[in-house]
């Protein structure tokens, strides 16, 4: 196998100038640059990256720990992360832990033995103070709000706000909401919006562990049967939204003149159904988090919140009489 002394003799440079194109030094020679790439061609040097890490310290390579990578808004973010990570010469290893305390230990464990340069949280189950002493082997980035970590993040309080504000707005007061995981920071964060804004919300009409399209015709199932239920309904996600709306045309019902709905993600699945939403920049949020990721001031714990947009569709616009 080829190494640099090779590449040296067969283009007729020194070693040092070798390793300066294959570092992607700006001070060589055109000529001398050209010389190398033909033997690195003729020879098939292929570059030990083993070697590369541990000559500048760097894997250039930033994990992401995320909960389900085929989740829509998951993948959102992973989309903008890798998107970032291709412009910026860098790779990413994506690790699926379901929630598992375990499976994100391992991910930590990733970060402390310097397989990544770098890592991306975009959901957790571990808690906070559990991941923060992992900070001394480099950079961790949160996609939700810890002031004591580095975060990218929307508002989930005033963002479900806006939401519940549009269907008071169209006339309604008995307003329910769907959750995801009950006790995630988000969810906690969505549900004191609910009882700050809704004078009549009721556990009843909290719809939890609301994160699929299946889930929402559940809930659907459960609304049909309710004796007193309510007349609009803040979902946790556009597929969720997808199922409930979905499920209640197969029963006979109207949308929104039985029952008004509002999605969260402002995904296409949003723009087929027409569905009113409350639109997150996922994207944005993984090329933000990346960039901090990245950054020499990520140990000041930059807090960036990504602003959220109120979406029309008619699924939530009748007004009540």
């Amino acid at each position: 196998m080829a190494n640099i002394r090779d590449l040296a003799r067969e283009a007729d440079v020194s070693v040092t100038t070798v390793s300066r194109v294959l570092n992607d030094h700006p001070y060589v020679a055109e000529d001398k640059r050209q010389a190398v790439r033909d033997a690195i061609i003729k020879l098939g040097y292929i570059r030990n990256q083993t070697a590369v890490h541990l000559s500048t310290g760097q894997t250039k390579t930033i994990g992401v720990m995320l909960p389900y990578v085929d989740h829509p808004y998951h993948a959102a973010i992973l989309h903008g992360i890798a998107q970032s990570a291709f412009e910026e010469g860098y790779r990413f290893l994506t690790w699926q832990t379901n929630y598992i305390a375990s499976h994100e230990q391992t991910v930590l464990q990733a970060l402390a033995q310097r397989e990544v340069d770098g890592l991306i949280v975009v959901s957790h189950s571990l808690p906070v103070d559990e991941i923060l002493p992992y900070e001394q082997y480099g950079p961790i980035v949160f996609c939700e709000h810890h002031e004591e970590v580095s975060s990218v993040y929307i508002n989930h309080y005033s963002a479900f706000q806006s939401g519940l504000k549009a269907l008071q707005s169209f006339g309604h007061t008995h307003i329910g909401i769907c959750l995801g995981r009950p006790d995630s920071t988000n969810s906690r964060a969505r549900k004191r919006a609910y009882q700050d804004t809704v004078p009549l919300a009721d556990a009843e009409w909290t719809y939890q562990h609301a994160l699929t399209i299946e889930d929402g015709a559940d809930i659907a199932r459960k609304w049909s049967n309710q004796a007193y239920r309510p007349t609009a309904l803040l979902t946790a996600s556009d597929h969720v939204a997808a199922g409930i709306i979905l499920e209640l045309r197969k029963q006979g019902y109207r949308v929104p003149e039985d029952l008004a709905v509002i999605g969260f993600d402002g995904s296409e699945l949003a723009v087929v159904l027409n569905l009113t939403t409350v639109a997150v920049p996922y994207e944005t949020i993984g090329r933000q988090a990346f960039s901090v990721a990245i950054s020499d001031n990520w140990r000041q714990h930059p807090q960036s919140e990504i602003p959220t947009t109120l979406l029309s569709g008619l699924t939530a616009i009748k007004v009540l009489d």
